[in-house]
């Protein structure tokens, strides 16, 4: 069989040639490259070959933009006839022979055994490394896990130290090859750089230069014991630095630039500041700009051009300067993108998720700070983190280098940190597999004893660990299913462990399952309203939010429900703890029609946040419907659904 050698009109790459073979021959691959050499062309590849060949094909992607994105550029390609989309809150063309969806949804479809699956040819991970994400991490490895025989993988990611462990995790447990197909080299060279408020640019060498003179004699007025006079300057500079950052990069025509903060407020805030400091654009280019704004903006709802945020991004744009994080509304994001896909944002300040999976990569990459809030404090990036950031710097065809340039504060910086973080991606694909309840009940309800057991030595965490991993497993299994009969869940019958219907319930819920399940299977569900459905689910999720900026204010869930939730007291233990929370008045006004703009007086949340939130809402409530076997309630739910589809969701597309 002859080698690909060219694909539209694109000569490819030895890697993406050796990868194409694989494919070619109907084997699985582990595709580990740098940012920004061509990955999704292997992809698109496949798609087209295995579409012509009227195979099955599932796309999945770890966030909805970039499935959205993904359903848009294969839908104009092929055909809607010949695509569909499935991410929890859309459901287009589901018998599509190529799907795109969420990783989330195609676990979830092997764990109820889907026979939509059954003529399964391949699936594509894009994004693979999400494996290794503390939170998220289990889903793809469940997915990996649960996948018929018959399906073969192409997993994309950026470069995976330990690709040849992954690979061979694979091959163990799905017993057939899996090849990894590495390319290290970028396209396009990337040089990092450093920033320094008081110093400017420095490579490497001048960072070391610049801490050893720090230590040596640190800043004068810290050295002349004046501290409220250095902190004051030094706040002053982080504020502004980005000021400076960008007019020295448009001095060295090193724009268009990507620059990350990890936090949202902040890329609102440093877009505004550098709003009327620098001038970006041509009079053509403005033009442009104007036109497309008019085009997107003025025919938006009213709700949405009234927004004070759509002000600040009209007059940002206007200039060249962008912003861009999950908060916004999808028109808002959309618009961004488009003018900084056309060339015409040429600074564009954005959250990490814009670098995920989206191609749209700039000459230059800046990070605001090497340091970034995890939850629990602050920590340095983690290699894989920066180097999925830094690889947007450097367009193919366009630029002969890409620059990464990272802001420090030469007084507070761990240079051997920061070596360890830019010399090269070193962080390993670790697993984060572990047992959930849903999890659990569907191993217990679709496999028998000798089928479970190889199912939960299956586990990356297993391979990785050895034998003691699969121990740990195996009590982590006994422990969730001796709970599960506790709480009725499971009990013991001449056929052996079976699901009660309690337990039914819960295996097709995927989040909050024991809660949601005590909720809407006990003697509270007949006397719910419409209202405290909504009011109940709400407040469940409005606890997953952990947004940055989210403040909760003194109200809480309605007095009148206290008396129906006593009746359970798992139930009554959650939401008597979790009482005080912003949502009881905020989903209220919903509820009795309030506008968009009066919505956000009652929350702390973005518009974006109420748009994901309602989609995230509409999504649990399906899960409900699609559970219970109380018609009543499936009616009830129903309603509700309907009204959550209702104006919100209308107002924020």
């Amino acid at each position: 069989m002859e080698n690909v050698e060219t694909f539209r009109g694109l000569t490819l790459d030895d890697f993406q040639q050796e990868a194409i073979q694989h494919i070619r021959n109907r084997e699985s691959v582990v595709v580990s490259a740098a940012t920004g050499t061509g990955k999704t062309l292997i992809a698109d590849y496949m798609i087209d070959q295995y579409l012509r060949a009227g195979k099955e094909i599932i796309y999945t992607a770890p966030i909805k933009a970039l499935s959205n994105q993904k359903y848009n550029d294969f839908k104009e390609r092929y055909g809607e006839d010949k695509v569909g989309i499935l991410t929890g809150d859309v459901t287009v063309n589901e018998d599509a022979p190529l799907r795109i969806m969420t990783t989330e949804i195609y676990r979830n479809m092997l764990l109820s055994q889907d026979p939509g699956l059954d003529d399964l040819s391949y699936v594509i991970f894009d994004e693979v490394h999400y494996l290794g994400d503390e939170h998220r991490g289990k889903v793809w490895e469940e997915s990996f896990i649960f996948s018929p025989e018959h399906v073969r993988f192409l997993c994309l990611s950026a470069t995976i130290p330990n690709a040849d462990e992954f690979a061979s995790w694979i091959s163990s447990i799905k017993e057939h090859d899996t090849y990894v197909v590495a390319e290290p080299e970028r396209a396009v060279p990337l040089h990092h750089m450093f920033y320094d408020g008081q110093r400017g640019f420095g490579d490497f060498q001048a960072l070391e230069e610049w801490k050893e003179r720090y230590e040596e004699t640190p800043d004068y007025h810290l050295a002349n014991g004046d501290k409220d006079k250095y902190y004051q300057d030094l706040k002053h500079r982080e504020r502004n630095v980005h000021i400076d950052v960008i007019k020295d990069l448009s001095a060295k025509d090193y724009l268009p630039a990507i620059y990350f903060c990890f936090s949202r407020r902040k890329t609102q805030d440093k877009a505004k500041r550098l709003k009327g400091k620098v001038d970006l654009l041509s009079a053509e280019e403005r033009q442009q700009i104007q036109s497309k704004i008019r085009e997107e903006l003025d025919d938006a709802d009213d709700a949405v051009r009234e927004l004070n945020v759509t002000h600040t991004l009209r007059q940002c744009l206007a200039q060249g300067i962008g912003f861009h994080h999950a908060g916004l509304l999808p028109t808002h994001k959309e618009l961004v993108e488009d003018l900084f896909e056309r060339g015409l944002v040429k600074a564009l300040f954005c959250t990490e998720t814009f670098a995920v999976g989206v191609n749209m990569p700039a000459q230059t990459v800046c990070f605001d700070s090497l340091e970034k809030y995890d939850g629990t404090g602050f920590r340095y990036l983690h290699s894989k983190e920066y180097f999925q950031l830094a690889g947007r710097a450097g367009r193919r065809g366009i630029d002969d280098v890409g620059y990464s340039v990272c802001v420090v504060e030469t007084s507070f910086a761990d240079v051997d940190k920061i070596r360890g973080i830019t010399e090269g991606d070193r962080t390993p694909l670790k697993s984060q597999f572990q047992l959930s309840y849903n999890t659990v009940l569907n191993l217990l309800h679709h496999y028998d004893e000798t089928s479970r057991e190889k199912v939960i030595e299956s586990s990356f965490y297993s391979y990785q660990q050895g034998s003691e991993g699969s121990e740990e497993m195996r009590r982590n299994f006994e422990n969730r299913k001796g709970e599960l009969i506790e709480k009725g869940y499971v009990e013991t019958s001449t056929m052996g462990l079976e699901l009660t219907d309690k337990g039914l319930f819960a295996m097709n819920i995927y989040h909050h399952e024991i809660l949601l399940t005590e909720v809407f299977c006990s003697a509270v569900t007949p006397s719910l309203n419409h209202v405290e459905i909504l009011l109940l689910v709400g407040t469940m999720l409005a606890d997953e939010r952990g947004d940055e900026d989210f403040e909760a204010r003194e109200t809480k869930v309605s007095d009148s429900l206290y008396p129906k939730l006593r009746q359970n007291d798992t139930v009554f233990e959650y939401f008597d703890k979790n009482k005080t929370h912003e949502f009881e008045s905020f989903l209220r006004s919903w509820y009795d029609g309030s506008s968009f703009p009066a919505l956000l007086e009652l929350t702390s949340m973005s518009e974006g946040d109420i748009f994901r939130y309602f989609r995230f809402l509409l999504d649990t409530l399906q899960q409900v419907r699609h559970a219970t076997s109380d018609d009543d309630l499936r009616e009830k739910i129903r309603y509700v659904e309907e009204q959550v589809d209702r104006d919100i969701i209308a107002v924020t597309m």
